[in-house]
C-alpha cells in the first residue's frame, strides 16, 4: 500500500512538474514573440493547459486573449465553456469558422468535420 502511494505521488508531482515547466516556457515564448498570430496560439495552448489541468475559469482568460489577436481561431471558440446560452452561443461562431476552414481545405478538418455533423450544424 505504502509503496502504490509513494508512486502515485511521484507520478502526481512529475505531472505538476510538467505543467509548471510547460507554463513557463509558454510565457517564455510569450515574452519573446512578437507576432499577434504566434501569440494566438501561444495563448491558446496556455489555456489548454489550464483547461487539462481542471481550471475552468483561468484559460477562458486565455481563449479570449486568443481571439483578440486571432479572431479565426475556432478550436479555441470550441473549447469555451460556460452557461448553456453562453456555450451554445460560442459553439455557433466555432462552427461558421470550422466551415470556413473546411471549405479552404477540404478533408483537413476531420474531427470537425464529425462535430459539426453530430451538432447537427454542417449542412
Amino acid at each position: 500500500m505504502v509503496e502504490t502511494t509513494n508512486i502515485h505521488l511521484v507520478c502526481t508531482l512529475d505531472t505538476y512538474i510538467t505543467i509548471k515547466d510547460s507554463l513557463q516556457n509558454y510565457y517564455e515564448a510569450m515574452r519573446l514573440e512578437i507576432d499577434p498570430y504566434d501569440r494566438s496560439y501561444i495563448l491558446y495552448n496556455i489555456g489548454l493547459i489550464h483547461t487539462s489541468n481542471g481550471e475552468h475559469t483561468k484559460p477562458l482568460e486565455y481563449y479570449f486573449r486568443a481571439l483578440e489577436r486571432n479572431p479565426f481561431l475556432p478550436q479555441a471558440f470550441n473549447n469555451m465553456d460556460g452557461d448553456s446560452e453562453i456555450a451554445e452561443a460560442w459553439s455557433d461562431q466555432a462552427a461558421e469558422y470550422w466551415k470556413q476552414a473546411i471549405a479552404l481545405t477540404p478533408g483537413n478538418y476531420i474531427e470537425a468535420h464529425n462535430w459539426l455533423k453530430i451538432t447537427r450544424r454542417f449542412e
